[in-house]
């Protein structure tokens, strides 16, 4: 199979299950007389969509924006946590079991802490997710920097290559693929860190905030608006991530290999 075949059984697969789902939905309404106020069909979300869609594509908005700039700062705090925590031994062996103690604590509770400490507004929903994202991005990088062979390590040592040579030629290129597994992970889990601060910490209309409020008021039609919405922006989150890693390892999409030469490892 081409290239070009593959890529395009990656797209007609998941629309084929989409559609899959939303026929199976359509039909379990149909058939089982749900009442609309249990379960719209998809015909009636749809209609709620295209008569709210100026609201929804506002909160689209807000959300994604909180996601994002937490999503990235949470996954730089997280490398560089991890890079400091290997580089400092005793370091990582006191903070590390605080770090995996830290995680028994429901994000709602954290959410709810830091609504008290920062206040309204942006900040505790930027934290939230950053705090979602670090996790998992530290575990991973520490995973990748322990996995570098030691043998290696000693060999470029004896061709003379600095320590910071031997981080950005050996360790760092360990890292990118565990690094990149955790965003992945994370970018989904992201979307609901952002929408749990919104119903905590909310003074803007993000979708968080439409869904808390259409639930509010029985309206069906609006909580499942509102959770297409939220399955988009996860969509587009991973899809984020995936386009990341193609740009910045575009090793893994090709062969070819650079050139082995003395001057490889000279800063």
């Amino acid at each position: 199979m081409t290239e070009r075949g593959a890529l395009v059984l990656k797209i007609v697969y998941p629309a084929i299950a989409l559609l899959v789902v939303v026929a199976g939905w359509h039909f379990a309404v149909s058939y089982f007389a749900i009442p609309r106020y249990v379960m719209p069909s998809p015909a009636d979300v749809a209609a709620h969509i295209a008569d709210d869609w100026p609201a929804l594509l506002r909160g689209f908005w807000v959300t994604f924006v909180e996601f994002l700039l937490g999503f990235l700062a949470g996954a730089v705090a997280g490398f560089v946590f991890a890079v400091l925590m290997d580089a400092f031994r005793p370091v990582r062996g006191i903070l590390y079991p605080i770090l995996i103690t830290s995680q028994a604590i429901p994000i709602v509770a954290i959410s709810a802490a830091l609504t008290i400490w920062l206040g309204f507004g942006l900040a505790p929903k930027l934290v939230i997710v950053a705090l979602v994202v670090f996790f998992p991005v530290v575990v991973n990088v520490l995973d990748g920097l322990a996995s570098v062979d030691r043998d290696i390590l000693n060999l470029v040592h004896a061709m003379g290559a600095s320590r910071a040579s031997v981080f950005r030629h050996v360790k760092l290129p360990a890292t990118y693929t565990p690094l990149f597994s955790a965003l992945k992970l994370s970018a989904t889990f992201s979307v609901t860190g952002a929408v749990i601060a919104e119903w905590t910490a909310s003074t803007s209309g993000g979708i968080g905030a439409y869904l808390l409020q259409a639930n509010s008021r029985l309206n069906t039609s609006g909580t499942f608006a509102a959770i297409v919405f939220l399955a988009l922006l996860g969509l587009v989150s991973f899809l984020i991530v995936i386009a990341a890693e193609y740009v910045l390892t575009p090793w893994r999409q090709g062969s070819k290999a650079r050139r082995w030469s003395p001057s490889y490892w000279e800063d």
